[in-house]
C-alpha cells in the first residue's frame, strides 16, 4: 500500500500500469538508460480531489524526474563547482550530457543548509562590478561559515537585516567603514565592535610611506650619486617656474594658465617646499653573472682598469656560461658594485614595515642609515615597531595604544597624526581589537572564494544565482 499524496489514506488498488524512461549514472563510461513500469492506484477515500496518482520510487525517482535521484546529485555537485558552461561540457565528458541550462536549473535546486546565526559574526563588501555595485557578505567569524549574502553595501540593508537577526550576536568583526559601523551601532546597541587588524596594519602601511616620501631629502644621501631621469628634470624644472611666479606675486589660476597646467598640479607644487627626487629604481631579472658577482666587485676593487676581456675569461674558468654581451651590460648597468643601486620610497618604507628578524644582515644595514637619516626618520622606526608589537591581542593594548597615539604626535609627522585621529574616531572598535582574539580573516578568505566563483560566471549570472552559490557549504 502507497498513501495518497493529497490525503495520505493507504491504496494498493491499481488502476492501471504506466511506463517512465529515465536516465542512471554511466556504468564504464557507458551511458545508462532504466525502463519502469510503475503503478496507478486509485484513492479510496471519497472527499479527495486526488482519484488516481501515480506510485513514486523513494530513493530513485522524484516527480517529473527524467534522471535518477543519484545522477541528479552527481550533476548538481558537479554544477556547483563549475556552474553552467564548464558543468556541461565535463558532464558530456563523464557520458551524461545535459545543457548549461539544465545544470543550471539542478544547481538552483540544491537545498541551502539551515543558517543559525552565530554569536560572533564578520561583515566585509566585495565587488559585483569593481567601482560601480557593491554586496556585504555576512559570515561566521570563529568558522568562516556563510550566513548571508545582501545586495548592497548601504547602512540600511545591513541594519535590517541584523535587526531580523538580532537574537544571539553578541561580537561585529569589521573593517574601517564607517557604514558598517553606524549599522551595527543603530541595530545592536550593545554588540562589541572589533576593527580589524590587518586593515589597521594596512592603513598604517599607507602613512608610513608617505611619511617616507616626505622626507626622502634626508635620507637619500644613501644612494649612490646618479643622474636624474627626464620626470626629475621636468618636476625640478616646473618647481622652479611655479615658485618664481608666486614669488612675484602671480595667483594661482594664472600660473596655471600662463604654464598651461592643471590648477591641482600647479596647487601640489605650491605645497612642496622643494622639488621631489623622483627616481624609480632599476628592476633587474636574475642573470647568469648573479653567481659571479662577488668576484667581479672584488677584482674591480683591486684593479680599477681591468678589461673585460680578462674578467670574461676568469669567471668562465669559474663555470660562466653567458655571453660577452651579457657580461658588459652587466658592469655598465652598475650590478657588480650592488644588487639596489637605488633605494626608493617605497623601498624605505618596506624595511621600515618588516619584522627586524625577517631582514638580510645588509638590508639591517641600510634600515640603520634609512633610521639614522633625521630625528623624523627615526622616531618613525620606534613608531612602526611599538605598533606591531600591539597587533598581538592582549589585555593592556589599550592603554599602550593611548601611549602610543601620544608619542606619535609628539613628533612632526602629520601623515602618522592623520592615522592616529582615525583610529580615536574609531576607538572603542580599535580597542576591541587589539585585545580581543576575533578578527575579519576568514571573512576575507570567503571574499576570495567569491571572486574565483564570479570568474567562473563570467558577470552573465544574477545576484540570485551568485548569493545561491556563496550560501552553498
Amino acid at each position: 500500500a502507497v498513501p495518497c499524496p493529497v490525503c495520505g489514506t493507504p491504496t494498493a488498488k491499481v488502476h492501471g500500469y504506466h511506463r517512465r524512461t529515465v536516465r542512471d549514472v554511466p556504468v564504464d563510461g557507458r551511458p545508462v538508460i532504466v525502463r519502469l513500469r510503475v503503478r496507478r492506484l486509485a484513492c479510496p477515500a471519497l472527499g479527495c480531489w486526488r482519484q488516481t496518482f501515480r506510485e513514486q520510487i523513494p530513493g530513485l525517482l522524484e516527480r517529473h524526474q527524467r534522471r535518477t535521484v543519484r545522477l541528479v546529485e552527481q550533476i548538481s555537485e558537479v554544477a556547483r563547482e563549475l556552474c553552467g558552461r564548464a558543468a556541461a561540457r565535463l558532464a558530456g565528458l563523464l557520458a551524461v550530457p545535459v545543457s548549461r541550462s539544465t545544470a543550471l536549473r539542478h544547481l538552483r535546486r540544491l537545498p541551502l543548509p539551515q543558517q543559525t546565526v552565530p554569536q560572533v559574526i564578520g561583515v566585509d563588501d566585495f565587488a559585483l562590478r569593481r567601482r560601480h555595485r557593491y554586496a556585504t557578505i555576512i559570515t561566521d567569524a570563529e568558522t568562516g561559515r556563510r550566513v548571508a549574502v545582501l545586495p548592497d553595501r548601504e547602512a540600511a540593508t545591513l541594519e535590517s537585516w541584523l535587526r531580523e537577526h538580532r537574537s544571539g550576536v553578541e561580537v561585529v568583526c569589521r573593517d574601517g567603514s564607517a557604514t558598517y559601523a553606524e549599522a551595527v551601532r543603530r541595530a545592536l546597541p550593545d554588540a562589541v565592535q572589533v576593527s580589524d587588524r590587518w586593515h589597521l596594519w594596512r592603513n598604517l602601511c599607507d602613512k608610513v610611506l608617505l611619511e617616507v616620501r616626505a622626507h626622502a631629502s634626508c635620507w637619500a644621501t644613501i644612494n649612490p650619486p646618479r643622474p636624474g631621469g627626464v620626470r626629475e628634470e621636468t618636476t625640478r624644472d616646473r618647481w622652479n617656474k611655479i615658485h618664481d611666479l608666486l614669488g612675484q606675486g602671480v595667483g594661482l589660476l594664472d600660473c596655471s594658465r600662463r604654464l598651461n597646467l592643471a590648477l591641482n598640479t600647479v596647487k601640489r607644487y605650491a605645497r612642496m617646499p622643494e622639488p621631489q627626487a623622483l627616481r624609480i629604481a632599476p628592476a633587474y631579472r636574475p642573470t647568469l653573472v648573479d653567481p659571479y658577482r662577488e668576484h667581479l666587485r672584488r677584482r674591480r676593487a683591486e684593479v680599477p682598469a681591468v678589461p673585460v676581456t680578462h674578467l670574461l675569461e676568469e669567471i668562465r674558468e669559474l663555470g660562466y656560461t653567458g655571453s660577452a654581451n651579457l657580461l658588459v651590460r652587466y658592469l655598465n648597468q652598475g650590478r657588480a658594485e650592488g644588487d639596489r643601486p637605488v633605494t626608493t620610497p617605497r623601498h624605505a618604507s618596506r624595511l621600515l614595515l618588516t619584522d627586524p628578524e625577517n631582514l638580510r644582515p645588509k638590508e639591517t644595514t641600510l634600515l640603520e642609515k634609512i633610521a639614522a637619516a633625521c630625528p623624523e626618520m627615526t622616531a618613525l622606526a620606534d613608531l612602526v615597531r611599538g605598533f606591531a608589537a600591539l597587533l598581538k591581542p592582549a589585555e593592556g593594548n589599550d592603554v599602550k595604544l593611548t601611549q602610543w597615539i601620544n608619542h606619535a604626535r609628539a613628533f612632526d609627522l602629520p601623515h602618522l597624526r592623520s592615522f592616529t585621529n582615525g583610529l580615536e574616531i574609531d576607538r572603542s572598535a580599535v580597542n576591541a581589537g587589539l585585545t580581543l582574539p576575533y578578527h575579519n580573516g576568514r571573512t576575507e578568505g570567503v571574499n576570495t572564494r567569491t571572486k574565483r566563483i564570479m570568474r567562473q560566471m563570467h558577470g552573465r549570472a544574477g545576484f540570485d544565482l551568485l548569493r545561491h552559490r556563496i550560501l552553498l557549504a
